[in-house]
This record gives structure tokens, C-alpha cells and sequence, in this order.
């Protein structure tokens, strides 16, 4: 199967850190593939892969935030999302879960380091893709990302400040107007703390959905999107 037999040896260790276990029924080509950077292959990467595994997370995501908290609205449900399914965050699960020395990876694309959380990421999310395409089901997945994005849901949720309702309203009135939301900030002239310096209002379709105060652009700008996506989750 393999060229070089150390390999099966090597992807059977990583499985284990993931809590999958070595009897289980997984592609072994297709997880090889997930932890194959473009750098090593034009052809043969994780692309494809990361693209199926992107879809993965999110479904995952959002069945384990609807049994966990069937009492929230959609906006909560998104807003929650965007952080749990961002690079930022599968970087880390990808760290956490030590499949860095598992990656093949040149040594050029390894030197950019700005670029690593990126590859991180992207190779969590293939390795989720390989895994569902082994039994096209979430059997090899969710008894192992369940505990993982339950422990970070509930760090977004116990600090509101992580949560990025920029990125989730920008999702959001892509997917259902395809178009970006407007932001308007100006400086509020009688402010009395810095927290009140900037006044943000997010605009779509010549409508105001919401306006926030910051003590600087992005966090009113934050604010304004955060009053804005929790409105359209109440409706």
C-alpha cells in the first residue's frame, strides 16, 4: 500500500492521539493524502480533501451546538461557529492533537511561518474529510471532535468578547443576499470613557441593523455586528 511500510505505522499513531482506533475502517490512501501538502505534490495534496473537510467541521459544529444548546437562536448558533470552524481555532485543535509531525510538507512551504497556521489548519480539515469519505458517515469524526469543540464552544460562550459576530453576519447576508454588510463609523464627540469613542452602525440594503460603541473602529465595528446578528437570530 505503502512505498515505505513506516508509514501505515506513522498514520496509525496519529489516529490514536486522535482517539480513533487502528481497527477502525479507514482509508489509509486517503488519510496519507489529507497530510500531503501541495508543496510535496501539484496533484496529489490535501486540496480536495480540506474541501470536503471544511463541510465536515461545520456539520459537526453545528449538530453538537444544537444538542448542546437547543435553546439558543441561529444568530448564537453562527456566531459561535465562525470561531469554532475559523484557522485560528483548527490550528490549535491541529496542535493540540500533535498531527504536525505527521505532515508532508517542503521544506520552503515549512520555512514560511507566517503561513503555518494556515497549512495547520487546512490539513486538520482534510484529515476530517478522509476520515468521513472512509465510511461516509460521521462515525470516525464526532467520537473524538465532539469533546474538542465542546471545550472551546463553551470558552466562547463564558467570553463574549472572542466572539467574532463580524465574521458570522458577514457569513450570513453572504449566504443569503450575496453581498457584504456596510459599516459607518464615526467618532462620538461627547464620549466620557474610551469605551464610548466610536459609534458603528452596519447597514444592508440601505437598512441600519445595528450600532455599537468601541474604543476603537473595529471593536464598534464589533459591537454594531454583534446587536445586528443576535436581532436576525431573534427573527
Amino acid at each position: 500500500m505503502f512505498a515505505d511500510p513506516r508509514r501505515k505505522k506513522q498514520l496509525q499513531t496519529m489516529l490514536l492521539k486522535l482517539g480513533v482506533p487502528t481497527t477502525a475502517a479507514v482509508n489509509w490512501k486517503l488519510l496519507d493524502l489529507a497530510l500531503t501538502h501541495p508543496s510535496i505534490s501539484t496533484t496529489h495534496n490535501y486540496e480536495q480533501l480540506e474541501f470536503v473537510g471544511d463541510a465536515v467541521i461545520r456539520l459537526a459544529t453545528a449538530e453538537l451546538l444544537l444538542e448542546t444548546y437547543p435553546q439558543e437562536t441561529v444568530g448564537e448558533f453562527a456566531a459561535i461557529r465562525s470561531i469554532l470552524v475559523s484557522d485560528r481555532l483548527l490550528a490549535e485543535l491541529a496542535e493540540t492533537y500533535g498531527i504536525e509531525p505527521y505532515l508532508l510538507i517542503g521544506k520552503n512551504a515549512m520555512g514560511n511561518i507566517a503561513g503555518r497556521q494556515s497549512w495547520l489548519a487546512d490539513a486538520f480539515e482534510a484529515i476530517l474529510g478522509a476520515l468521513y469519505l472512509s465510511t461516509n458517515n460521521m462515525d470516525l469524526v464526532r467520537p473524538w471532535l465532539d469533546e474538542a469543540l465542546l471545550d472551546k464552544a463553551i470558552e466562547v460562550k463564558n467570553d463574549p468578547a472572542r466572539q467574532n459576530y463580524k465574521d458570522a453576519l458577514q457569513e450570513w447576508t453572504q449566504s443569503k443576499y450575496k453581498v457584504l454588510p456596510e459599516y459607518r463609523v464615526r467618532e462620538n464627540k461627547s464620549f466620557s470613557s474610551p469605551g464610548d469613542r466610536f459609534i458603528a452602525e452596519v447597514w444592508l440594503q440601505n437598512r441600519c441593523l445595528g450600532t455599537g460603541k468601541g474604543r476603537s473602529k473595529k471593536s464598534s465595528e464589533q459591537a454594531a455586528a454583534k446587536i445586528a446578528f443576535l436581532a436576525i437570530g431573534e427573527q
